[in-house]
C-alpha cells in the first residue's frame, strides 16, 4: 500500500489535500520525510520557497479557517483535535535518539566554526527570569547583549533580551532602536496555571509595554488530560492579544509557544503539542521554560524541527524553533546548529527561525570565539552575563 505522508488521510481533510496538491503539486515524495519524519536524515528534494507573510498578514480568522480545513471539522472541539493530533504517526524513539546521537558527533572545521559561533551568538535570547531581578539587572543584561565582548567590536549582538513582563519597559528603553528584540514571558509563566483572563492581562501588559516577542506557556495539565480545545483556544486568544502591537507600534508581537517538553511524557506528545501549537498560530515553538528538568534535549529539538519542516511543506508557512534550558556550552550550541541544518535545512540557520534560550551559554560562546581569535582561552570569570 502506498504511503500517505506523515499526516495520513485521517489527519488531513479532503479539501485541504486537494488544495495542497493543486498549489504544491502533491505531497513530497511517496517515501520522503513526510512518510516518517524520523527517517534517518532524508531531506527534501523539491526546492522550497521560503516566503514569509508580512507581519500581521495572518489574521485570527485565517488561522481558524485554516485549522478547520486541516482538521476537516467545522467545530474545533476536543474530539476533532484529538482525532487530528492522534492521527500523526508515532515517533520512533530509538530512531530519534540514535539520529540525535549521530548528529552530535559531527565535527565542524575551523573556518566554519568561527562563522557558526558568531551565528550562535546572534541566535541567543539572553535571559534573566529570577524573582530577584531588578531594573539594574535588566539594564546590565541589555548592555551585555548589545556588546557581548567589549574587547572585540566584531562580535555580533544577541537576538533578544528575555525578561518578565513588568521589566519590558526597562529593557525597551535600554535597547532603544538597536534591533535587539525584547521578549517577555507571560501567561502565568512558568506553570501556566491561571485563568484565561489573567493570562490575557499578563500578555496585554507586555505587548503595550513594547515587547517584540511573547513567550507563553501552554496549560500542560489540559494538554495531558486531552483538553486539546482549551490549549488551542488559549493560544489563539494570546495570539490575538499580540496583534495589539500593530496599533501600538506598527507590528504584532511574535508569539513563541512553550511546550515544557520535560512534562509531556514522551516524544509522541512532543510531536502532538508541536502540531497543535502551529495549528493555533504560533510563530515559534519552544521546548521549555528552563525551570523544569529535563529541559531542551537534542532529540526533542530534532522532533520539533521535523514538525516545522513538515508544517512548511504542508502550508508554506515558516515556523521557528527555540530550545531553552540546559544548553550551556558552545559545543551544545554547535550540535544544535548541525541538527537544524540536517533536519529543517540551511534556511533555518537564521535568528528569525531558530533561537537559543539561555543565560550562561553566551559566556562559553565568547570564550570559544576568543580562543579562535587569540589562541588562548579567557578565564571563566573574564566574560560574565552580568
Amino acid at each position: 500500500m502506498a504511503d500517505r505522508g506523515a499526516l495520513g488521510r485521517g489527519a488531513l481533510g479532503r479539501r485541504a489535500r486537494v488544495r495542497y496538491r493543486t498549489e504544491h503539486g502533491g505531497f513530497v515524495g511517496r517515501r520522503g520525510p513526510l512518510d516518517n519524519p524520523t527517517n534517518g536524515g532524508a531531506s527534501y528534494t523539491r526546492r522550497m520557497s521560503l516566503a514569509v507573510p508580512s507581519p500581521g498578514a495572518v489574521t485570527t480568522e485565517v488561522v481558524l479557517d485554516r485549522a478547520r480545513e486541516l482538521v476537516a471539522a467545522r467545530r474545533l472541539d476536543d474530539a476533532a483535535l484529538r482525532r487530528w493530533v492522534h492521527g500523526l504517526p508515532g515517533v520512533d524513539e530509538v530512531g530519534a535518539d540514535a539520529r540525535a546521537a549521530a548528529l552530535s558527533t559531527r565535527s565542524i572545521k575551523a573556518a566554519s566554526k568561527a562563522w557558526a559561533l558568531d551565528l550562535a551568538v546572534r541566535m541567543v535570547d539572553l535571559t534573566t527570569l529570577e524573582g530577584a531581578d531588578t531594573p539594574g539587572t535588566v539594564r546590565t543584561l541589555c548592555a551585555k547583549g548589545l556588546r557581548p565582548d567589549p574587547d572585540d567590536p566584531a562580535c555580533p549582538p544577541v537576538a533578544a533580551i528575555c525578561v518578565y513582563n513588568d521589566l519590558v519597559g526597562v529593557a525597551r528603553e535600554a535597547l532603544g532602536d538597536s534591533g535587539i528584540q525584547v521578549a517577555a514571558v507571560t501567561t502565568a509563566f512558568p506553570s501556566g496555571r491561571a485563568s484565561l483572563a489573567v493570562k490575557l492581562a499578563d500578555t496585554t501588559d507586555a505587548v503595550l509595554a513594547g515587547a517584540d516577542e511573547v513567550d507563553m506557556v501552554i496549560d500542560r495539565g489540559a494538554f495531558l488530560s486531552g483538553r486539546y480545545a482549551q490549549v488551542f483556544e488559549q493560544i489563539v486568544a494570546v495570539r490575538e492579544v499580540c496583534q495589539q502591537g500593530v496599533a501600538a507600534f506598527g507590528r504584532p508581537a511574535h508569539l513563541k509557544v512553550i511546550l515544557e517538553t520535560g512534562e509531556l511524557a514522551g516524544y509522541d506528545q512532543v510531536r502532538r503539542a508541536s502540531w497543535l501549537a502551529m495549528l493555533a498560530g504560533a510563530d515559534f515553538i519552544k521546548t521549555s521554560t528552563g525551570k523544569v528538568s529535563p529541559a531542551a534535549t537534542l532529540p526533542v529539538t530534532l522532533i520539533m524541527l521535523e514538525a516545522v519542516r513538515d508544517w512548511f511543506a504542508l502550508t508554506g508557512e515558516v515556523i521557528g524553533v527555540k530550545p531553552a534550558g540546559g544548553i550551556r556550552t558552545a559545543k551544545d550550541a554547535l550540535r544544535h546548529l548541525v541538527t537544524v541544518h540536517e533536519t529543517a535545512g540551511p534556511d533555518w540557520l537564521d535568528p528569525a527561525r531558530f533561537r537559543f534560550g539561555a543565560s550562561s551559554l553566551l559566556n562559553d560562546l565568547l570564550r570559544q570565539r576568543r580562543r579562535l581569535r587569540t589562541g588562548v582561552y579567557a578565564g571563566a570569570d573574564y566574560l560574565t552575563a552580568s
